[in-house]
């Protein structure tokens, strides 16, 4: 027997249109909302009318880029006041209004909770109800239990993390989606494949996670390039909504791997998007995680498990596990996901060892099925320039 257990948001609402109930949604007795937003979705005149109409005061607070450790503390500081945060955006926006939510209640700072370069200290007390609406198809960050910050002090990317984290209400609305550019739709896209692919192999997964990472690899198989090639392709776009929610739940409930152990470290030194890091490091860490069981390991169950990716993946049933990589590989090629030398890495430069360094740290990389030696993620580093 085995133990395993899945947890996620307290109320998950999924369907094109959704965002127009929300105010059947709010508590009447909610004095005041921190509104947490990002700044180029449509939906944001939309969800003012809807706040509005509630009569319910609210205020805004909206994140520039990923967040960072200082615009979670000015968050904290807005949110003062409040009995309800709603976020609307992308997974960093998302992750922000999750660590405003919890940090609102808690005492101390950030750094109090947060692992690896923090005191990583448990949260104590139930973060401020939280209501998180995407307006991207990867993350899945609206049924997640962490927050990813940068420290730019640090150079690095890490996660504020606490089963109280998870939001009270998700609400998956894919018409949000339908203005995301190409690039969005791709690195997204393709972020939310590796939140699929990886707890599925992870040392984590269990059964429930297992059927829905089943699921979610089946409709990005079909969806990802349709979304990219046509964003009003309504199918398509809701098609990766799910994939997004079903990533999010399995990361949440088993663990991640290599290609998230890189995405972490490296968002932080080159300041680059953490959906085109794991998008780049996905194939790679496939092949040296096959090439690295077959080697070592030739009976471990996770090999099994990459056959089937790449028969889900290919259509194929007589697919074996490098045809995995290779359809993902070539799907990152046809999507444009940038190399690492767009961001400014070179093949000598010294932060190539401190990035395998920090990755071997990660908590993502502890998830993976085999443990990846310096040499491999070196070589999975240099493949990626």
């Amino acid at each position: 027997m085995f133990y395993f257990e899945f947890a996620t948001a307290n109320r998950i609402i999924f369907g094109a249109g959704k965002l127009n109930e929300l105010d059947k949604l709010i508590e009447r007795d909610t004095k005041h909302i921190l509104f947490v937003r990002g700044g180029s979705s449509r939906a944001i005149p939309r969800l003012r009318e809807i706040l509005s109409a509630s009569g319910i005061p609210f205020t805004e607070y909206q994140v520039h880029g990923e967040p960072t450790i200082e615009i979670v503390r000015k968050g904290v500081e807005a949110a003062q006041g409040c009995d309800l945060i709603i976020g609307l955006g992308g997974g960093s926006v998302l992750d922000t209004g999750k660590a405003v939510a919890a940090l609102a209640t808690n005492p101390g700072n950030v750094m109090d909770y947060l692992e690896v370069i923090g005191k990583g200290q448990p949260l104590t007390h139930a973060p401020l109800p939280y209501i998180a609406i995407p307006t991207t198809a990867g993350t899945g960050a609206e049924v997640t239990r962490n927050a990813v910050l940068e420290s730019p002090e640090h150079n690095i990317k890490i996660s504020l993390r606490s089963p109280l984290m998870l939001p009270r209400l998700a609400l998956v609305d894919p018409e949000l989606t339908y203005d995301l550019p190409p690039e969005i739709t791709a690195s997204s896209g393709l972020d939310a494949l590796t939140q699929l692919i990886e707890p599925f192999v992870s040392i984590k997964a269990n059964p429930i996670t297992d059927a829905v990472c089943r699921e979610g690899m089946r409709y990005a198989a079909l969806f990802l390039r349709r979304a990219y090639q046509n964003g009003l392709d309504k199918e398509a776009r809701e098609g990766m909504s799910v994939t997004s929610l079903f990533g999010g739940l399995a990361l949440a409930n088993a663990a991640l791997g290599a290609a998230h152990g890189f995405a972490g470290p490296l968002g932080g030194m080159l300041h680059a998007p953490h959906g085109a890091l794991c998008a780049r490091f996905l194939p790679l860490v496939m092949e040296a995680n096959i090439r690295a069981m077959g080697s070592r390991q030739p009976e471990h169950p996770a090999l099994t498990r990459y056959i089937e990716i790449a028969q889900i993946l290919t259509g194929e049933r007589d697919a074996n596990a490098i045809d995995g990589v290779l359809w993902t590989n070539q799907l990152v090629d046809e999507l444009k996901i940038p190399r690492l030398s767009t961001y400014g890495m070179r093949p000598e430069d010294f932060a190539l060892l401190e990035a395998v360094q920090k990755t071997q740290q990660a908590s993502s990389f502890k998830g993976n099925p085999i443990e990846l030696n310096a040499k491999e993620l070196m070589a999975i580093l240099e493949r990626a320039l």
